[in-house]
């Protein structure tokens, strides 16, 4: 199993974060990157997108990208000279020096603290695989490293990298408005994020918890550490057992 790439180094000044997608329907994005925040904060610049679509890369008149799998079996495999021109074509485009990361069920789980790795680079691509899969000799041939979503089979790739373009784009500066926002979410202090309450005070018999109407932030603070680790432990303990072993533990009061 590949280890997750590398994190580039920073992009240039003026440059924004960019995603390229490779994919076979460069119609499905930006998809829902294009809405809310991610899709404010495209049209503002903060960071771009661009798509290229690997057929564009065929050399045959009728833009094929797929062919039998050797040694026979059922499906199709995206062919390795089509997806290498179309790696090549986005690695030509700016900003350079970008991991190219195919979204794929045997590489390592995609987790919060690699979006965060991702964010301090320049951007990254994103191989959007169809069919069975592609030519293994692409990532002897390429700087592909794989990484997976979950342990689930999708139709092609491209949900996949928008999942994770849209978890690396709220972690760039201005795109949730306050920073605070992130501090407290799931697995910035290795565990999963304490409850949320509002109006009304009431609901059905159930009441927001006295504690957090009491004004007293360090009570607060305590209550919601307690409720958090108390969540991690019940519902993830792989996650428990990681943040039992950390030097410092828990949210800020």
């Amino acid at each position: 199993m590949s280890a997750p790439p590398t994190a580039p180094q920073k992009a240039p000044q003026n440059t924004p974060w960019t995603a390229t997608a490779l994919t076979l329907f460069p119609e499905m994005f930006p998809g829902t990157l294009g809405q809310s925040l991610a899709g404010k904060a495209l049209a503002n610049g903060t960071w771009a997108l661009e798509t290229i679509d690997i057929r564009d890369h065929a050399h045959d008149k009728h833009r094929t990208v797929d062919a039998t799998p050797a040694g026979g079996g059922a499906g199709m495999v995206m062919r390795v000279d089509v997806l290498a021109r179309a790696i090549d074509a986005a690695l030509a485009t700016l900003p350079a020096d970008r991991p190219v990361i195919y979204l794929s069920p045997r590489g390592p789980r995609f987790a919060q603290a690699f979006a965060r790795e991702l964010v301090a680079g320049p951007g990254a691509i994103f191989v959007c695989g169809r069919f069975e899969g592609v030519d293994e000799r692409i990532f002897q041939a390429r700087p592909v490293t794989e990484l997976s979503l979950g342990d689930f089979v999708l139709s092609g790739g491209e949900l996949a990298a928008m999942a994770v373009i849209d978890a690396c784009v709220r972690l760039l500066p201005g795109v949730m408005g306050d920073a605070a926002s992130h501090a407290d979410e799931s697995f910035e202090h290795g565990l999963l994020e304490y409850p949320h309450y509002t109006r009304p005070q009431s609901f059905e018999g159930h009441d927001i918890p006295a504690v957090l109407n009491g004004g007293h932030h360090k009570q607060i603070g305590a209550w919601r550490k307690a409720a958090a680790e108390e969540i991690t432990r019940n519902r993830r303990p792989d996650l428990w057992a990681a943040y039992q072993t950390r030097p410092t533990k828990g949210l800020e009061s």
